[in-house]
């Protein structure tokens, strides 16, 4: 008889053992997943605009619409040699948007009378990757006041060109890849004071990549500025280890 019930015993022993060290080690596992260090690494690349949009927006006033449109034609010219003469020839320039506003067909404007009936304008869109062209005709935009040019912005306070940069794809594994590098250095550093050893990623995130006005203060956009500053930061987990 007892040597049926010392088998049974010596299972339940046995799983009991065997249970005890599984629960420990999950335990221990744990533990260890629960010590990581979350670090940020930077990567920033100084670059220089390949594009350059340049809407220029001119309009012309009239109680004769046809009197309006030639004005608006001559203006028409008048930049595009303009333009002609600061190297930006006519294959760079389209039109982009004309308007013809009737300001009696407005029953707000019929209310307050005065001013010439019709309103043309027209925006012609220059579009080049020869940005330094455009920066030095902007510039000297006042030779078309000058010329009798009457300007008009059409994209708020700013107005003047928009300068692009479209080449970010070549720069980002060169990015990824130093930003990260960056990241295990810092919790490299961590790990030391800390008296452990820096193991792998537990968890990463790349971050959104940033294009900024390399100088950046008031009243200075990205999109106004030639040199820029490309920008990612990436947060990365590193599991610590004894």
């Amino acid at each position: 008889m007892k040597r049926e019930w010392l088998a049974p015993v010596a299972l339940a022993a046995l799983g009991v053992t065997l249970a005890g060290w599984f629960v420990g080690r999950g335990f221990e596992r744990g533990r260890s997943a629960d010590r990581y260090v979350t670090v940020k690494g930077i990567s920033e690349r100084d670059v220089k605009a390949d594009v350059a949009l340049w809407p220029l927006r001119f309009v012309a006033t009239n109680n004769s619409l046809a009197a309006a449109q030639a004005e608006v034609k001559r203006s028409h010219q008048k930049v595009l040699a303009f333009l002609a003469k600061h190297g930006i020839g006519a294959e760079a320039v389209r039109v982009h948007q004309l308007q013809v506003t009737d300001r009696l067909a407005n029953p707000y404007t019929q209310a307050q009378g005065g001013g010439n009936r019709y309103i043309v304008a027209e925006t012609l869109m220059v579009r080049t990757d020869d940005v330094d062209l455009v920066a030095a005709a902007s510039q000297a935009v006042g030779e078309l006041v000058d010329a009798g040019v009457v300007l008009q912005s059409d994209m708020g306070a700013r107005g003047g060109p928009t300068y692009l940069f479209t080449r970010l794809s070549e720069l980002k594994p060169g990015m990824i890849a130093e930003a990260t590098a960056n990241a295990r250095a810092a919790g490299e550093q961590f790990a030391k004071d800390s008296g452990a050893e820096l193991g792998g990623i537990r968890r990463a995130n790349q971050g959104l990549f940033v294009i900024m006005a390399r100088n950046r203060a008031q009243g200075i956009t990205e999109q106004g500025s030639l040199e820029k500053t490309v920008r990612v930061v990436s947060t990365i987990d590193f599991y610590l280890e004894d």
